[in-house]
This record gives structure tokens, C-alpha cells and sequence, in this order.
């Protein structure tokens, strides 16, 4: 057979172009074509392409023979002896290795496996995005906690603040001006003091006005105003005692022709509580003070002052050249500090303080029935604003200081016109900020 293999000159055939044995035919010398062992190593190393993996199976059907013509070259050479359809036959017979069941998928299943990977390789790189959805995820989630226990917190701060309120019916049924405006009243009730003061006059009278737009004020009414009530005069201080709360408020809007929106009376002894709670207040006056009637003791310039020289500073007038305007301008000045000190970063990072001052202000306070946390707030604030730097002060106008009324005493006498002019300026917020009324005027 080797003989006959050398003198036809062709070249050897590949393993997968070998025919069956069935349909061989005899080569033109009359000689076998080269057996399978005969294949150049070379041929064999070519023959290792992706064309040996066999073509997978139906999942469903049956399960199929890979194709002799897919035999890879790299299996072990065939016996040397023997003819062709033998070594076909042996190959059909006793394959290299047993056929692997595969699933049946289109041809080009071959060609998705490449874009099955880089599917997933796709897949790896979308994963940073979802992580990023995921944190996201998580920290809004976080964000929403904490708004919520902000909430629950505020919510629980607003009705213990609400519950300490102590309300009584101020209010007037007069109808509603532009501006929000509060009466914020130094109630003198206290025992001892001046022997011309009893129960609960009122020492301290301030108006307190936040326009829509421009400057927000803080007013004050001299004790001693003169009013009256059916026919009957009085002083202004001495209306709450003998009528009622809402007498007094109307005699305000009367004055200022604006509607009261809310009402805070302060005690005095209340008054030093919230001093000490707050660690002191500084005070200003230029003068040096020995007031044996409020007990005052001051040397001139600005101190630190506690509780009990707070309410005296508050109170003195007798020591002070101007008298009641005196005292309302320090009793301006000590409300102002209060705001000044309760509101700032110091008072308000301390947890322990906060408490502390809200606990003692709202035992020291009387509102009106319709107040609640929010306008306590606004006030405050409003508050701040008016004794700030861009802040109206002062009195209102009068005519007199001195007016002698008989069964009443020495009153002030108010100048009707002049202070109803301040007041709708005040309240359209087109007053410029400064100090207004008679005694700016006088000095």
C-alpha cells in the first residue's frame, strides 16, 4: 500500500475531506489516497479552529453525534495498516471522544455567544450606576427620617409650648389693619413696690408693629396717659384694673387707630426669671443711680446686669430727670436685651438654655386666646427687628406732660392727631428708621 501511495504525486487529503467508504473512488494511478496517519503535523495544528465545537441540540430533541467532518486534527493518530473506508469506519465507529448532548439553537448560536458576553460584560458596567441608584436611595431615605423626627420634634415642642400658655379674652372686635401689631404689657403685679400701685396696673405699654413692607416699630405709651371711659378719666395704667383687659386694648386702638392682632402681658417678678434663666442681660445708662424706691445702684456706662438689677433698672423713675419717658426707654431697652440674648446663637446651641428660658418666659406671660407658639415667634423676632439698627423706637406724641386732672392727678396729655399719623405710617411701613416722638423731639 505504501508503494502505491508514493507515485501519484498528489497531495495528501485533510481528515475532512475523506468520503465514506461507500462512495470512494479509485484515484487515476489505481492506488488508495494516503491514510489519516499521513496528515503533516503542520495540518493537524490548522485543523484546532472554533469548527470543532459541535452544534448543540434542541433542548427538547434528541441528542446528536457531532459531524465526522468537525473531527479535530489534534486527536490521536489513526493505525497505519488498513485502508481508507477502514479508518473511516473506524472513526464512525469509535469516535475520539464520546458525542456531547447540546441544546438545538439556530446556527448562529455561535455567533450570539460573543454577544452574550459582551452582554454581560455590559451588565458589570451598568452596576455602578445601580449602586449609585441604591445610595441614593438610601439617603433620601435617611433625609426622611430625619425630617420626619424634626417634625415629631417640632410638633412636640409646639404643643408643650401651647399647653403652658395661659390665654385670656384681649382681643377687640375691631377690624383688621395691614400690619401685624402686638400690645406687649409690664404687668406690675407684685407685692410691695410703690404705694400708689396695687394689683395689676400696668408700668410698661408698648406697641409693637410689623408692616408688610419696611421697618418694623416699638412704641411706647407713658403710664400716665390720659383717657377715658364713659365719660369717666383715668389714667391708662389703671384701666386693666378697673374694667378689663379688653378696655385697655381698645383705648390702644384707639389711640394708634390700628387693630390689636395679639396681646403679651409679662409680670415683673417673671421678668428677673427670665433674666437669670438667660445668664444676665447688658444694660446701658449713662448716669450713676442710688434709687432707695426701686433699689437701684448703678455707675454710669454699660454692665452686665442679673435679674434683680434688670427689674430695678426697669422700674426706677424717680432717680431719672425725665421721669415715666425715662423709665419707658429702659424698659425698652431691657425687653430688647432679652430678645437680643434669647435669640442669638449662644442661647440657642444650648439645649439646657432654651428649655430654661422658655420655661420661665411662658410662666411669666399672659396671651390672648388666639396666640400660639408661631406668633410668639414672629414677635420675637419682630421684636429684634424693631430695636435693631434698622428699627423705629420711642413714644408717642403729646401735649402736654403735665395736664392736672382733678380726681385723677398729673397725666400726660396725647396729641390725637399726631400719633394716629404715626401709627398708619408705621403700619404702611413708610416711617424712615430713628426715634420718633416728643421726647426725641426735646432732646
Amino acid at each position: 500500500m505504501a508503494e502505491e501511495q508514493g507515485d501519484t504525486g498528489m497531495p495528501g487529503i485533510p481528515p475532512s475531506f475523506i468520503p465514506s467508504a461507500s462512495r470512494q473512488r479509485p484515484s487515476s494511478s489505481g492506488v488508495d489516497a494516503a491514510p489519516p496517519s499521513f496528515i503533516p503535523p503542520s495540518r493537524k495544528r490548522a485543523a484546532k479552529p472554533a469548527a470543532v465545537t459541535p452544534v448543540p441540540a434542541s433542548p427538547t430533541g434528541p441528542a446528536q453525534q457531532m459531524p465526522q467532518s468537525f473531527q479535530p486534527a489534534s486527536k490521536p493518530a489513526r493505525r497505519a495498516t488498513g485502508s481508507s473506508r477502514s479508518a473511516a469506519s473506524q472513526r464512525t465507529a469509535s469516535p475520539a471522544t464520546p458525542p456531547r448532548t447540546v441544546p438545538n439553537t439556530p446556527m448562529n448560536a455561535r455567533a450570539a455567544e460573543p454577544a452574550a458576553a459582551y452582554g454581560a460584560t455590559m451588565a458589570v458596567a451598568a452596576q455602578p450606576p445601580r449602586r449609585r441608584r441604591h445610595i441614593g436611595r438610601i439617603i433620601v431615605s435617611i433625609l426622611l427620617v430625619l425630617i420626619l423626627a424634626a417634625a415629631l420634634g417640632l410638633f412636640g415642642v409646639w404643643n408643650w409650648v401651647d399647653g403652658k400658655l395661659i390665654k385670656t379674652p384681649w382681643l377687640t372686635d375691631r377690624a383688621d389693619t395691614p400690619a401685624s401689631t402686638w400690645l406687649v404689657l409690664g404687668s406690675d403685679e407684685r407685692e410691695g413696690g410703690d404705694s400708689d400701685i396695687v394689683g395689676f396696673r400696668t408700668d410698661t405699654i408698648l406697641v409693637l408693629t410689623k408692616p408688610r413692607k419696611g421697618s418694623s416699630s416699638l412704641i411706647s405709651i407713658p403710664r400716665d396717659s390720659l383717657v377715658s371711659i364713659d365719660d369717666y378719666y383715668l389714667k391708662i395704667n389703671a384701666v386693666s384694673q378697673l374694667y378689663d383687659g379688653q378696655s385697655l386694648v381698645s383705648e390702644v386702638e384707639q389711640i394708634t387707630g390700628q387693630k390689636i392682632d395679639h396681646v403679651a402681658q409679662i409680670k415683673f417678678n417673671g421678668l428677673k426669671d427670665v433674666v437669670n434663666a438667660l445668664g444676665g442681660i447688658e444694660l446701658c445708662y449713662d448716669s450713676d443711680v442710688s434709687d432707695p424706691y426701686s433699689g437701684l445702684e448703678w455707675q454710669a456706662g454699660c454692665h452686665m446686669a442679673d435679674g434683680d438689677t434688670a427689674l430695678a433698672f426697669s422700674r426706677m423713675r424717680y432717680a431719672d430727670a425725665t421721669g415715666d419717658f425715662g423709665r419707658g426707654d429702659r424698659q425698652r431697652q431691657v425687653i430688647g436685651a432679652i430678645m437680643d440674648k434669647g435669640l442669638s446663637s449662644g442661647t440657642l446651641s444650648n439645649p439646657g438654655t432654651v428649655m430654661s428660658v422658655a420655661d420661665t418666659t411662658l410662666n411669666a406671660i399672659t396671651v390672648d386666646e388666639q396666640t400660639n407658639p408661631y406668633t410668639l415667634l414672629m414677635m420675637a423676632l419682630a421684636f429684634r427687628d424693631a430695636t435693631g439698627a434698622s428699627g423705629i423706637t420711642g413714644s408717642v406724641y403729646w401735649s402736654n406732660p403735665d395736664y392736672y386732672v382733678d380726681g385723677v392727678g398729673s397725666s400726660v396729655l396725647l396729641d390725637d392727631q399726631r400719633n394716629l399719623e404715626l401709627f398708619t405710617a408705621l403700619a404702611d411701613g413708610t416711617h424712615e428708621p430713628g426715634v420718633v416722638g416728643t421726647l426725641a423731639e426735646s432732646q
